[in-house]
């Protein structure tokens, strides 16, 4: 019998609780059976949400948190604060063992800060990085960091380079993936301060397949499995990213939709498209986890749907199963001692 993996829910978080997180939970449970999950919220909120639903009972446990912590609040005011929260609640529980991940889609801030305080590093880690996966034309990268460190230094960088690469190879099954660290040209002499200072560190990594810089308009043909940078370029490509692939599906469809012969191609062409679309949707692959933690904190984006719940919960599975974490752990422990030699 395989283990179960329990995974607490924040019931609460994102612009469409708790609605469609209910729904993405019990797509999550009726889609494996070894998990179990802990919808942290307001308990008669959640169950009057979960009488809509068919589901097996035992998968599911109500957990109640009477505070919500707000998108405007100040996260490290809300998360001292606010003891009773869907937040802090879910996170204690992954801090004491009790549930195995923690999945919200609420104020980026207070998982980040919360993550660190309650959850907290591994030891030798020292800033948790945000790493969302994003599509590309050769499957999909990791972004690393999107939003958790702004003020990053070299050896965070390295670091992120090195956690990334464990997750790309152990969770999305890339062996000796490749590393690029974003940069505004090829050439090793460009770049900030950072880069300058980072460029030459990941270069002497023997434990990363480090293949120098990247652009960003190289990002979505693949030219990377692990692109390394700090929070507030991350954040910027990440943002970039979504709001082209959003107006060019919108562009997309008004163009299928504005004559009778291109609504009859549309109809002609709508496997093969929907099948390319379903491609360049990241959402599949779950949320974006802050590695490098004592345990699993899982962040996906506000506006969250069903499906993007389902698909973070299950995420939660492999994450567990290919023991991140632990590889993390013993990765950074081994890069310390032979610092100390």
């Amino acid at each position: 019998m395989s283990e179960i993996i329990k995974v607490a829910v924040d019931a609460m978080g994102g612009d469409n609780a708790p609605t469609e997180i209910v729904k993405g939970t019990v797509e999550a449970v009726q889609t494996r059976k070894d998990i179990k999950v802990f919808l942290v919220g307001q308990e008669d909120v959640v169950k009057k949400e979960l009488e809509k639903y068919t589901y097996e009972k035992e998968q599911i446990e109500v957990v109640h948190a009477e505070d919500v912590i707000e998108t405007a609040e100040p996260p490290v005011n809300a998360i001292r604060k606010k003891k009773q929260s869907s937040i802090v609640i879910g996170m204690n529980m992954v801090k004491k063992q009790e549930a195995d991940a923690f999945v919200s889609a609420g104020s980026s801030g207070a998982i980040l800060v919360g993550g660190q305080v309650l959850v907290g590093r591994i030891k030798g880690v020292e800033r948790p990085p945000l790493a969302p996966l994003i599509p590309t034309e050769k499957g999909v990268a990791l972004l690393i960091d999107c939003g958790a460190n702004v003020d990053a230094r070299a050896s965070h960088l390295v670091q992120f380079a090195q956690m990334g690469s464990i997750y790309m190879e152990n969770v999305i099954g890339v062996k000796k993936p490749k590393v690029a660290i974003l940069n505004i040209g090829a050439e090793e002499e460009k770049g900030n301060q950072l880069v300058k200072e980072t460029f030459p560190l990941l270069k002497e990594c023997e434990d990363i397949n480090f293949i120098g810089s990247i652009e960003a308009r190289e990002i979505p043909h693949g030219g990377a499995d692990v692109i390394v940078t700090e929070a507030f370029a991350g954040n910027i490509v990440l943002k970039l990213y979504e709001g082209v692939a959003d107006t060019l599906l919108r562009k997309v469809k008004e163009g299928l939709m504005s004559t009778l012969r291109s609504k009859i191609g549309a109809l002609l062409i709508k496997p093969a498209l929907k099948k390319t679309l379903k491609a360049f949707d990241a959402s599949q692959y779950g949320g974006a986890p802050l590695l490098g933690l004592n345990g699993l904190v899982v962040k996906t984006h506000g506006s969250a749907k069903a499906g993007d719940i389902r698909n973070s919960i299950i995420q939660c599975v492999t994450f567990r199963q290919q023991k991140i974490n632990e590889k993390i752990k013993d990765h950074i422990g081994k890069h310390e001692e032979k610092q100390d030699q």
